[in-house]
């Protein structure tokens, strides 16, 4: 399945369903043009955050001021101070009042909060926004799913010439990973892979295979393979695992024979962020993949950061994944 196939899919998942996502860079034309087409197709109902003139006057010259929008300024919200007391009850002795007005007059924190309190299903941001400034709120209010100790960042990658599909994780978040928490990122990487009607074949990357190589780098991604494993032993997970031996079947067969993941590996869990980082943008600049993400996991209901470098397209991609993560995680 390609990757217009695949957005084919995603967009049948949600439509109809009156999602609401929050877009908390109103002012940014490329947002607009997503949120837009989102609400003109059906598929989503977007929710503006900015000043209501000047995100209508970019409306009215992208020429999709006709719709009826949900735009809100949080200067001028009317919910602002029930928002501040569930802000307060979930910030328990960690912000004063002052504090809590100043930090929900952030788009972002603002942002979560409409999603914490049920109001939205979900948000994007980061066009205009470090990570930092997208995750943190995130982190702190909507927070990480039980058993899980911190979210991490995948990115599918896709080649529509050749209809390949991949997950690359961590690519955005975890500078050096432990075992247990690269363990972790693979489960979870999995369960985001059939968000996306891939059949998870999991492989724990390294510079050696099978024990071609030893150090301690090597034994953290070794026992990372035996926790995911016991953590989750339905899964096809294998490791540790150079990616020619995960991705190519003649490579497999010499240096990891009898694997049910070697050389044929649709999901790649790298040792370290250095390296996802590395490996996501060789791929998407030699290998002419598209990346789509970075798409936020772990976390109890789904924020997701863009690349301040996003298109339009780009945004518009991503809100369709935040918005089958909610339908995902309702199930």
């Amino acid at each position: 399945m390609g990757i217009r196939s695949l957005f084919g899919s995603l967009r049948g998942k949600i439509i109809g369903k009156n999602l609401k996502i929050v877009f908390p860079e109103g002012s940014d034309e490329r947002v607009l043009r997503a949120a837009t087409r989102l609400k003109f197709e059906g598929l989503i109902e977007p929710i503006i955050l900015g000043e209501p003139q000047v995100i209508r006057e970019t409306l009215d010259m992208i020429g999709f001021a006709d719709l009826n929008y949900i735009i809100i300024n949080p200067e001028e919200y009317d919910g602002f101070d029930e928002m501040k007391a569930a802000f307060l009850e979930i910030r328990k002795d960690k912000v004063t009042p002052e504090e809590a007005d100043e930090l929900l007059h952030d788009v972002n924190y603002f942002g979560v909060m409409l999603v914490k309190m049920g109001l939205a299903n979900g948000m994007v941001s980061g066009a205009m926004h470090s990570t930092a400034a997208t995750v943190r709120p995130a982190l702190q209010i909507i927070k990480t799913k039980p058993g899980v100790s911190r979210t991490s960042g995948v990115f599918l990658m896709s080649r529509e010439t050749t209809e390949q599909r991949l997950v690359f994780a961590d690519c955005a978040i975890n500078v050096d990973p432990n075992a247990q928490q690269l363990a972790e990122i693979a489960v979870n990487t999995a369960d985001t892979a059939k968000i996306f009607n891939l059949d998870p074949k999991v492989a724990m990357l390294s510079f050696s295979t099978k024990g071609s190589a030893k150090a301690p780098q090597v034994e953290k991604v070794q026992e990372a393979l035996q926790l995911a494993k016991e953590a989750r032993p339905d899964l096809a997970i294998d490791g540790e695992l150079q990616f020619d031996a995960a991705f190519v079947p003649g490579t497999a067969a010499l240096k990891a024979p009898g694997s049910d993941v070697a050389g044929q590996a649709n999901v790649f869990i790298f040792p370290d962020l250095q390296s996802g980082n590395i490996g996501y943008k060789i791929a998407q600049r030699l290998g002419m993949f598209e990346a789509i993400g970075p798409i936020l996991q772990g976390l109890n209901q789904p924020v997701n950061d863009l690349s301040r470098g996003s298109s339009a397209e780009d945004i518009y991609k991503l809100a369709i994944i935040t918005a089958a993560q909610a339908i995902d995680d309702d199930e």
